[in-house]
């Protein structure tokens, strides 16, 4: 499967950069981020399977197989090693690439994701509401949980561009990640990611608490913790300036021995 993609061109000779975005996102929700760090290294902005432009099979799907989706897409274009950047549930198929493919990741970055996401069940109904009534019956909610009330208040067209961008998730696609995110549980595997590794959450995030952030940034031996505020689940667009900052701090920060 060839998963959607837009590549960023940097300065020759960096490893690239790959953000993967969270559930019913598509790339476009890197916007912020794409021009601080496309002057370091060319920038791969990547739709996981069933979002954006990539191709949406049947489900249910696995985070292994949406893993796997971005290892093909790698091979298929050359690149060995990269800078992974995840949010959500892309951050649980960029955990699942540092546990099983540590030499491909030169510098985890972990956004507002978890080892384990609450119970399967609340997943499971989801995908099945999502596949009775579609994506576009629950964008609302989803957006709720992506901004503080305040920022929502305060930028109306961020939140209508979410919105849309939500609703327009293949209602198959949508329904089979919630399926993936059931069964994730990287908890005890945490120790086996060895890349020095970034863990931001957001402090008003209903969704991935500081507290699961601190299981991922407590499991990992190369981790270090931030909690910015105010922001939800969505942290990379409410504070898109000190999410970038701290992004490309990680990424040009020197590779010792050392936790980063």
């Amino acid at each position: 499967m060839q998963l959607a993609h837009t590549v960023h061109p940097g300065p020759s000779g960096a490893e690239p950069v790959v953000l993967l975005g969270s559930l019913g996102s598509d790339r476009r929700m890197w916007d912020p981020q794409v021009p601080a760090l496309a002057r370091m290294a060319s920038v791969l902005t990547v739709d996981v399977r069933g979002h954006g432009g990539s191709p949406a099979p049947a489900g249910p799907y696995r985070v292994a197989e949406l893993a796997n989706d971005v290892l093909v897409l790698l091979n298929s274009r050359g690149i060995d090693r990269v800078h992974l950047v995840g949010l959500s549930l892309g951050g649980a198929i960029a955990q699942r690439i540092a546990i099983e493919h540590p030499g491909r990741v030169r510098t985890l970055s972990l956004l507002c994701t978890a080892a384990r996401f609450g119970q399967p069940a609340a997943w499971t109904a989801r995908a099945e509401a999502v596949r009775r009534d579609g994506v576009a019956a629950i964008a609302g909610a989803i957006a709720g949980r992506w901004f503080t009330p305040e920022y929502a208040a305060a930028n109306p067209r961020v939140v209508a561009d979410c919105l849309r961008m939500i609703a327009n998730t293949d209602d198959e696609g949508y329904a089979a990640c919630c399926e993936a995110l059931a069964q994730w549980d990287s908890r005890a595997a945490l120790s086996r990611i060895t890349a020095p590794t970034l863990v931001i959450a957001g402090a008003q995030d209903p969704a991935t608490t500081p507290d699961d952030l601190r299981v991922i940034a407590d499991g990992v031996a190369r981790a270090r913790l931030h909690v910015v505020t105010p922001a939800a689940h969505v942290a990379s667009l409410e504070q898109a300036g000190q999410v970038t900052a701290l992004i490309r701090d990680h990424l040009t920060a020197p590779i010792d021995g050392t936790p980063s």
